[in-house]
């Protein structure tokens, strides 16, 4: 598939979507050891020249910069970005931050040793894009790193029940859950790595009693949320209907107290 330039346009759309709610409490509430999951997987130590893909508030790139590397943080959304430099600037290690568009990074090739992103670069529209230039950016024998929800997993299933309430993606543009099938992941990255590693695993999430708990918290904090219910807004039906089916889910989801969200942790050598 070849993808569409991404107008200006879209690109604002994204960077306001992920600017709603109040991502930074997604990430530290419910998902903040994924970023050390990463930062382990690409063994990331000191001296190393780290990039963080879509790194939002630095879930990734904090640890990484704790583990002594020299750390560059990029997103398309600065409001996220303000966050974790506010965090960094506390004592969170050397950490450079930029506002960066995931398909067209401001960086040399080869500039990184190590390339990562935790649940970032998956919602770039247009993948092969993004996929370029991710191994662009790394030297010959560095590391990619990459944490994804998977398609059949709880945040993939979410958006497949958000899909039919919301606008239609632009030409060309594929599902973010994709980047956590690994066969879709192997082709976009095709021979310009080698060992290939995946695995998927899952967090528990336990903040939710029920399924409601999660759709109330989804709407005030995470963006594409919040963007699915405003274009529905004026239709007090619809909403009922995404609503409902958003607490169904998470009442299928929810076992004992706890949640289990599935994601593919894919590593890879650059060749």
């Amino acid at each position: 598939m070849t993808a569409t330039p991404a107008s200006p346009d879209l690109k604002a759309r994204h960077r306001t979507m992920w600017g709603l709610g109040n991502y930074a409490r997604v990430a530290d509430e419910l998902i903040p050891e994924l970023g050390q999951v990463l930062v382990e997987a690409c063994e990331i130590g000191p001296g190393d020249r780290v990039l963080d893909i879509a790194a939002g508030t630095g879930n990734a790139a904090i640890p990484a910069a704790l583990a002594g590397a020299d750390v560059t943080a990029s997103d398309l959304t600065p409001e996220l970005l303000e966050i974790g430099q506010s965090r960094a600037d506390a004592g969170a290690g050397s950490i450079t931050w930029h506002v960066a568009d995931a398909e067209a990074l401001p960086f040399d090739d080869a500039a990184f040793d190590v390339a990562m992103s935790c649940v970032g670069i998956m919602f770039a529209p247009f993948h092969e894009k993004a996929a370029a230039e991710l191994v662009r950016v790394v030297r010959p024998g560095g590391r990619i790193g990459l944490v994804s929800w998977t398609p059949e997993g709880f945040i993939g299933q979410m958006f497949a029940t958000m899909k039919p309430f919301m606008a239609p993606p632009p030409e060309g543009a594929q599902p973010p859950p994709r980047w956590g099938d690994e066969t879709h992941v192997r082709g976009l990255l095709g021979d310009a790595v080698t060992d290939v590693r995946a695995e998927k695993r899952t967090v528990a999430i336990d903040s939710f009693a029920t399924g409601a708990e999660f759709r109330d918290f989804f709407k005030a904090c995470y963006g594409p949320t919040i963007v699915a219910y405003r274009g529905i807004a004026d239709d007090a039906s619809r909403t009922g209907e995404l609503d409902a089916a958003l607490a169904e889910l998470g009442d299928r989801y929810l076992s004992g107290g706890t949640m289990d969200w599935e994601y593919l942790l894919l590593t890879a050598v650059r060749s």
